[in-house]
């Protein structure tokens, strides 16, 4: 059963501004696994973006709770390149209170806007 939708939008140059003025923001934001791709490359800034959109989109699916941790909600891909997460401490917690136990994620970015859809489930 379908608990909760989120879904969040990222202006790209916008967020890759962020990132080069403040370079520990990627840090704070975001996993060394998100950060790089599986051959070790710095991911694109449409990437990023759709990755920070993903992160938002799973705490609005939660009923947007303080006390989130960045890191606890972490976003790979799987060997076919395919988008998919994985929530440990905060967010497992805030996931757990509310009945949901399987995410479903689709990130996507073209014309300068990056997004995803979160779909959480009991």
């Amino acid at each position: 059963m379908i608990v909760a939708v989120g879904i969040d939008v990222v202006l790209v140059d916008r967020f890759a501004r962020a990132l080069a003025r403040t370079p520990l923001l990627a840090d704070r934001l975001f996993t060394e696994a998100e950060r790089y791709t599986a051959a070790g490359n710095p991911r694109s800034p449409e990437s990023m973006a759709a990755r920070f959109a993903a992160k938002e989109a799973v705490a609005k699916a939660l009923g947007a709770p303080g006390g989130l941790s960045w890191h606890d909600c972490e976003i790979v891909a799987d060997p076919d390149g395919r988008p998919w997460l994985t929530v440990s401490g905060t967010v497992a917690t805030a996931a757990t209170e509310r009945g949901i136990n399987r995410w479903h994620l689709s990130l996507s970015h073209d014309g300068g806007i990056a997004s995803a859809v979160v779909v959480a489930e009991r």
